[in-house]
Order: C-alpha cells, then sequence, then structure tokens
C-alpha cells in the first residue's frame, strides 16, 4: 500500500524515557514531544541495520511459501495467482523517508514521484526468492499498489532490475479511479484468476473490512480477521509509515503542527 505517512523518531523514545521519574511515572512533557517530522528516520534506520527486521521479512516470506506450496497442490478451475502490494513488501523505499526527514519535511506526492523514478528501490529481504518460486509453481503474481499512473514504466523497471516474474502492465495494477481502496482491483483479478494468498504491509492490502475510517473499528477488524493471518493474508513490518496513522487525523489537510499536536494526545 503505498499511501505514505510517518512514525515515532528516536528522540521521541529518548525524551520520554529520561522524563520518566523512579516512581514509575512515563509521560514526557508536552512541549518536549516532537514525533514529526523525523519519524520515518528511526523507522528507516530499523528496516536498514535491524537484523529482527529481516528476520520477521524472512519469516513472513516463509510462511508465505509454505501456504502457497499447500495451496498450489489444490484443484482449480481457474489459473492461480497471488496478489501482493509493491512498497514494504517488495521494495524497500527507506532512502526516500531518510532524506525527507534530512530535509526536515514530510511525504509530498512530488517527491516521492522524483524518487521512484530514480530506480533506486532495493528489495524487501526474502522478496526475490518467493516471488520466483511462485513462478516455478505456475503461479501468476498480480501486483496491486497506490503508485500512481504517472510512476507505471519506473515501477516496472525497478520491478525488472530484480529478474521478478510478470513484470508488465497486464500484472501491474496502479491506483486509478477508484481511490486509494484496492477492492475493485482485487475484484477484476478473481474474475479471471483464483487468488490463493495476499500480501502487503497496510491491512488495506487485504480486504474492504478494512477501508474504514475509524481507528477503533480497522483494529477491531484485524481481530474478527485473526485466523486469516499467516493463512490467506501475509502481512509485512513497516515502521515509517501507513493508513493506521492517516485514520488519526480524520478528514482534511493538517498543518505538521497539528499532526503532532494529534499525536501528542493520543501516545501514553
Amino acid at each position: 500500500m503505498m499511501k505514505k505517512f510517518v512514525g515515532l523518531t528516536w528522540l521521541s523514545v529518548v525524551i520520554i524515557f529520561a522524563a520518566c521519574r523512579q516512581s514509575g511515572e512515563h509521560t514526557a512533557p508536552d512541549n518536549n514531544l516532537a514525533l514529526l517530522p523525523g519519524g520515518p528516520a528511526w523507522g528507516a534506520l530499523y528496516q536498514q541495520r535491524a537484523g529482527e527486521y529481516k528476520a520477521l521479512c524472512y519469516q513472513a516470506y516463509n510462511i508465505a511459501k509454505l501456504r502457497l506450496e499447500e495451496y498450489a497442490r489444490q484443484k482449480s478451475s481457474l489459473p492461480k495467482a497471488i496478489i501482493t502490494d509493491i512498497d514494504e513488501t517488495v521494495l524497500d523505499n527507506s532512502p526516500y523517508f531518510v532524506d525527507r526527514a534530512k530535509k526536515g519535511e514530510t511525504y509530498s506526492d512530488s517527491s516521492w514521484i522524483e524518487w521512484t523514478a530514480q530506480l533506486k528501490c532495493d528489495t524487501v529481504p526474502g522478496a526475490v526468492r518467493f516471488l520466483k518460486h511462485a513462478q516455478e509453481l505456475g503461479v501468476t503474481v498480480f501486483y496491486v499498489t497506490n503508485r500512481f499512473a504517472k510512476e507505471r514504466q519506473a515501477t516496472l523497471e525497478n520491478l525488472r532490475k530484480f529478474g521478478l516474474p510478470n513484470t508488465d502492465d497486464a500484472h501491474l495494477f496502479l491506483m486509478g479511479e477508484g481511490g486509494s481502496s484496492k477492492e475493485n482491483r482485487r475484484k477484476a483479478i478473481r474474475k479471471t484468476h483464483n487468488v490463493l494468498l495476499l500480501m502487503g504491509d497496510n491491512l488495506g492490502d487485504f480486504s474492504k473490512d478494512f477501508d474504514v475510517a475509524d481507528p477503533a473499528m480497522r483494529t477491531a477488524q484485524a481481530g474478527n480477521n485473526i485466523n486469516n493471518f499467516g493463512s490467506r493474508f501475509i502481512i509485512f513490518p513497516n515502521t515509517m509509515y501507513g493508513s493506521w496513522e492517516d485514520r488519526l487525523y480524520q478528514k482534511g489537510e493538517r498543518s505538521l503542527n497539528d499532526k503532532n499536536n494529534i499525536l501528542k494526545a493520543l501516545i501514553k
């Protein structure tokens, strides 16, 4: 899913712990807590340097491999396929978020498009091996992303750099007139294919159940789908951005200061 937002900063964590008293109080002074715009850099550092991040990705792809081999043996009247998100599921965009944080800025459509045009995305750990294995099993890969239409060629070229399967126009579904929801694109693929697995870093990559505005309801839907995770839904870690944050701001444009105030009011 590629609706881009930001997360927590390393500085905020340091401040929180520095403010703790021996009595066990864990509340930092409001005026010292700044969650934006530096948050993505901390998430990017984790993504780039933490062995734990790589282990989580390997774990997700190992589970996906087991499930895919199981489902691929089952009879089907339709060709078999998987649907995968791209950003933070197949391709790693952490350098983009580091660059924005260094400039004291957050995500913007124009800077994002400039980034993807450079074809500098590396792959998420385990992605190449898994997607090539899907091809070996005769399973078609569809890439369903919320990248923009003007990013089509750059996206295909970046995927092709790693020899990934089905990297053509017919198998790349970008964000269109339907907006950020991926439900209609999933439905279109299901008309011609038996979709075995859905893969992504955002809940919206899996079901329309998660296309709700209320953060509490969105979280509740995760619980309602508990048996799907690790079975039909394979989710990946992303500490840099996500729709969860968008839901916290609700509707309308928000200034950086407004966003910080909202986040400070919500954080425990």
